[in-house]
């Protein structure tokens, strides 16, 4: 399964090469919640990454694209528990504009 998510990372990092926000670092920020989305860790760490991300995704394009790669994200790796997805800006003290759910239409977050 590792093998699987640091291939899909690397996928990412090739796609969205170029200006502004990355898939790549999108999911090197939010790696660390793997296991606590999964209902298999605590929080841990996982909040330094996402508020790094936070910090990264300051403009609209930005943020669709954090939009857009934590769905693909997400939708790559089984078993996430999208309640506590949704619930992670909150619990680690960040603000983001859209919550996290396969439902979300990133072209609509601002």
């Amino acid at each position: 399964m590792a093998g699987k998510i640091a291939c899909f990372v690397v996928l990412c990092m090739v796609i969205a090469h170029g200006e502004g926000l990355t898939c790549g670092q999108v999911t090197s920020n939010v790696f660390s919640c793997i296991r606590y989305l999964r209902n298999t860790a605590p929080l841990g760490n996982c909040c330094i990454g996402v508020r790094n991300l936070a910090n990264l995704a300051k403009t609209t394009p930005d943020r669709q694209a954090a939009c857009k790669c934590l769905k693909s994200a997400a939708a790559a790796i089984s078993g996430i528990n999208y309640g506590k997805a949704a619930g992670l800006p909150a619990a680690c003290g960040v603000n983001i504009p859209y919550k996290i759910s396969p439902s979300t239409d990133c072209s609509k977050v601002r």
